[in-house]
């Protein structure tokens, strides 16, 4: 049975940071890419950042660009998000995903094999 778990999520203030992680069970994660998606309330789902399965090649919108970190530790069998200078559109629920394939054609279509449930992560003026 594959799970992601992800937490670390919360509340906090513009400015502020935190970090996400998501932790794998039932998959050897280094296998997979590990992509952060987030949605907000009332938006549809959008893409934020992506790792490659070595961590050697990262993506990320361009909302978060410079701002947000994604890592990976492959021997933890985990992934993290490093999300600083926090705003308040950065506001919604966060969710690690999985796949085995092509990371790019992945992201960009939405579609991957295994999903968090999510972590909420609210951002105060």
């Amino acid at each position: 049975h594959v799970r992601l778990v992800e937490s670390g999520g919360g509340l906090r203030q513009a400015g502020d940071s935190l970090r996400l992680s998501c932790v794998a069970s039932g998959i050897t994660l280094r296998n997979y890419f590990v992509g952060w998606f987030r949605q907000g309330l009332g938006k549809e789902r959008e893409f934020v950042a992506a790792i490659s399965k070595s961590g050697g090649t990262t993506y990320y919108s361009d909302s978060v660009y410079g701002r947000f970190t994604v890592s990976r530790d492959n021997f933890g069998n985990a992934a993290y998000l490093q999300m600083d200078r926090l705003k308040p559109e950065d506001t919604g629920t966060y969710y690690c995903a999985a796949d085995p394939g092509d990371l790019v054609v992945a992201i960009t279509s939405g579609i991957l094999d295994y999903w968090g449930q999510g972590t909420q992560v609210s951002v105060s003026p």
